[in-house]
């Protein structure tokens, strides 16, 4: 009799090896496996595959429910096992070493067809699953099909040059050619792009992309949430998942770590059922501390947005809001260094001299010659607000905005965004109070879910007469903001710090 009880679990305790490769917990896999239809487990023909195969346990746990569920088709446990690991279960591993993990977990031995592996059909010692050291395809500096950069991933042979088999096929139907009816897991997410400060390129909807070319009947995968409205080149992403009728189910985390204990994901991380047939709206399950807290059939993409609201409730409110058909307050709001200066600009005096303009740089202040201003020479006497382009760790809830008055006479360094600039410093006062409610900040966390902030961010937040100071009693007031809506907004928001 073949033991399929697991108790204890290594692979709930298998440590992750990097914020690139997330490895998924069983429990994990089981919720992400709820949502597939049930008659799935029953069918003795479906094909599974995880194309990111890590350690395994996404094709382990299929495994357990197929042979409940076929238990009725093919009573013998021994048959059943070989028919499932033989015919219906696939995976191709990311690196050498799962690839060793995940038959260790499917096959309960280092090679599918020895004397120890729970299946006795295989004839070669990989089964199904698939892994080649490959490396990646140069064209000039970067990969064709990943666009890892050459510098820092073009390794002597022996060393892994993390070219994923799944996405560096221009057919992905090369590796098994077949046709999958579910294909479900867990993605590697960036690489490092040789970039300042662990500056990474998004790799998980490449994963995505390339399994849709395989038209399955179900896919499945936990990804960022970030493709929600930003990520460094996923406009093009973000425009097709959201505009496809086939998505039925997101799970969206505002916390990465209710997933992955101890990783740190900027934004929250999502799992989604792609269903081929399904044409209308997506169920949308919003988790925070442990519970669902919201929940609602509805279409991804806003009349008039290229972004998706990731908050159920706050579909009402920014409808309110978009009813006064106003000025986008991002129209007030700088690109990227201001004033020429980049963030790490240091050629500033302690003191004024003549000529001189106040600087405000990374964390301190000083003064340089007013030649030395490169971009927006007429913004220098005018009063304007500085905010952080940077602002706290990604999480929306928690990143208060804390504007700086700048006077005449001053500008920044890349550091900061200018907001405005006023003719008065009343009006740089009123913007201010503005920028303080909870009403702004929670528009703005309705597309900032990462720690950088370009006006983009600021999208929804709507301009205002700055002859008159602002607070949320008067904006809940203009709004039509019923006491419902405002105890959403202020529970969204962390307390501001005056």
């Amino acid at each position: 009799m073949i033991e399929i009880n697991y108790n204890p679990d290594v692979l709930s305790c298998i440590a992750n090896l990097s914020n690139d490769e997330v490895f998924t917990s069983p429990t994990l896999v089981n919720k992400m496996l709820d949502i597939l239809p049930t008659d799935l487990w029953k069918n003795k023909n479906a094909k599974f595959l995880d194309p990111v195969s890590k350690t395994g346990v996404f094709l382990r746990e299929i495994t357990k429910r197929l042979i409940n569920g076929l238990e009725n088709e093919i009573p013998d446990l021994q048959e059943r096992i070989n028919h499932i690991l033989k015919n219906q279960v696939f995976g191709i591993a990311i690196t050498e070493l799962t690839f060793m993990l995940s038959k260790r977990s499917l096959y309960c031995s280092k090679d599918a067809n020895s004397d120890y592996s729970i299946c006795t059909t295989f004839s070669d010692s990989s089964g199904n699953i698939y892994y080649k050291n490959i490396t990646h395809t140069w064209e000039l500096a970067k990969c064709v099909y990943c666009g890892a950069n050459r510098e820092v991933y073009d390794r002597p042979i022996g060393l892994e040059t993390y070219a994923y088999n799944f996405i560096h096929l221009r057919d992905p139907k090369e590796i098994f050619n077949m046709k999958f009816d579910v294909i479900i897991g867990n993605p590697p997410y960036q690489l490092s792009d040789g970039g300042a400060q662990a500056s990474a390129i998004p790799l998980y909807h490449k994963f995505v992309q390339q399994a849709k070319k395989l038209q399955p009947r179900y896919l499945s995968m936990i990804i960022p949430s970030r493709w929600f409205t930003g990520g460094k080149g996923l406009d093009e992403f973000r425009d097709e998942m959201l505009r496809d009728k086939s998505l039925r189910v997101i799970h969206d985390f505002l916390d990465a770590s209710e997933c992955f204990p101890g990783v740190d994901i900027k934004g929250g991380v999502c799992f989604f059922l792609w269903d081929r047939d399904h044409k209308g709206k997506c169920k949308v399950v919003t988790h925070k501390d442990g519970k669902v807290v919201s929940t609602a059939e509805r279409d991804l993409l806003e009349k008039g947005l290229e972004t998706f609201i990731r908050y159920n409730e706050a579909i009402g409110i920014l409808s309110k809001v978009q009813r006064f058909h106003e000025a986008s307050f991002n129209h007030i709001i700088s690109a990227r260094k201001p004033f020429g200066l980049a963030t790490d600009f240091r050629n500033f005096e302690s003191r004024s001299f003549p000529n001189s303009v106040k600087i405000y740089a990374n964390q301190k202040s000083g003064f340089i010659n007013r030649i030395e201003i490169l971009k927006n020479q007429s913004w220098i006497d005018l009063h304007k607000i500085l905010v952080p382009y940077a602002i706290g760790s990604g999480d929306s809830h928690t990143d208060i905005l804390k504007p700086i008055y700048a006077e005449p006479g001053s500008c920044c360094t890349e550091t900061y965004l200018v907001f405005g600039p006023f003719k008065s410093k009343l009006e740089a006062d009123n913007c201010i109070s503005y920028i303080n409610t909870k009403f702004f900040h929670f528009l703005l966390t309705l597309i900032k879910n990462t720690q950088h902030a370009t006006s983009k961010a600021y999208q929804l937040v709507p301009l205002q007469d700055f002859s008159v100071e602002w607070s949320d009693e008067k904006l809940f007031t203009k709004y039509g903001i019923n006491n419902d809506e405002a105890d959403f907004i202020i529970k969204m928001v962390s307390p501001l710090e005056k």
